[in-house]
């Protein structure tokens, strides 16, 4: 059965010691087993004290990110290539001195509308230098997972299987794709079945819902993914990601255009997503038993 983690964000967009404690004790309280950060910086959070409270409340961490564009490793530009192969370095450092073992987000170009379509050359030097990196994760026991976002947050992988030819050209052992929902509901022919052919190449699985509110209320068909995870087996960590400007991270809510108030309590909220995605994942668990079912009777 996979496993079920939480976005700091449901909780709080502050890195202050308190905010840090108020995300790590919610999520423990309310049965997540993972609490996933976006990119925490080391010269103003104690990754000691945090790494420490982690193993405390037997949590398991990932962190997220994206790149920026001064960043981007996919850049005719040496400098920024530079820039980004330093910042994801210093990111892999980050999750492996909290105790975890993944890295996902936007790690492959720029975070962000593009207003050019990408070449040849930028998506040579963008695995290029994430091979690199890569090879150094691997030293430290940390995935990269590649989100695969919408075309209005990344010119270069906006399907699961444009990121499984990024991985193939790698040649990396350690780089998997990170799915997630919200996304794929933009993007895939058939996100079921986009499932079911990665299936040896997920790492990560995000779930959100069409609006970023309230799971099952939105237009995403969770039925049909719950039973392409089931199919394929996953048993690892599915993460609810869910925004509302209830709780503002000025940099990641501008660029993922979160304008309206979808929730207030994120009590409420994070606890119906747990229980919806542990549902749904038992449902398609039962689902799949009876299809394999022969019983004779009368």
């Amino acid at each position: 059965m996979s496993k079920i983690g939480v976005h700091s964000f449901v909780w709080s967009a502050g890195s202050s010691k308190e905010d840090l404690e108020k995300a790590l004790t919610r999520s423990h309280e309310l049965g997540f087993q993972l609490i996933e950060f976006s990119y925490l910086d080391p010269k103003l959070v104690d990754v000691k004290w945090l790494a420490s409270r982690i193993e405390e409340l037997s949590l398991d961490v990932a962190i997220s990110m994206g790149l920026p564009a001064e960043g981007d490793i996919s850049s005719e530009d040496p400098t920024i290539v530079a820039k980004g192969k330093d910042i994801l370095d210093r990111a892999v450092a980050l999750v492996r001195d909290l105790g975890g073992t993944k890295l996902a987000g936007i790690l492959s170009s720029a975070h962000g509308k593009q207003e050019r379509t990408p070449t040849k050359r930028g998506w040579d030097t963008s695995i290029s230098t994430l091979s690199k990196v890569a090879d150094q994760a691997k030293t430290s026991g940390v995935t990269l997972n590649l989100e695969i976002v919408n075309r209005f947050e990344s010119n270069m992988l906006n399907t699961a299987a444009q990121g499984m030819a990024y991985i193939r050209d790698t040649g990396a052992s350690n780089v998997f794709l990170h799915l997630d929902t919200f996304h794929m509901n933009i993007e895939e022919a058939d996100v079921g079945l986009a499932i079911r052919h990665a299936s040896d190449k997920i790492g990560y699985v995000h779930i959100g819902e069409s609006h970023r509110g309230y799971l099952g209320t939105g237009n995403i068909d969770f039925a049909a993914i719950f039973d392409a995870l089931v199919a394929v087996g996953w048993n690892d960590y599915v993460t609810f990601e869910s925004f509302s400007t209830a709780i503002v991270d000025k940099d990641l809510s501008l660029k993922t255009a979160i304008w309206r108030n979808l929730w207030d309590d994120n009590v409420a909220l994070a606890r119906h997503a747990r229980q919806f995605i542990e549902l749904g994942l038992e449902t398609a668990s039962r689902k799949a038993e009876l299809v394999k079912l022969a019983h004779l009777s009368g």
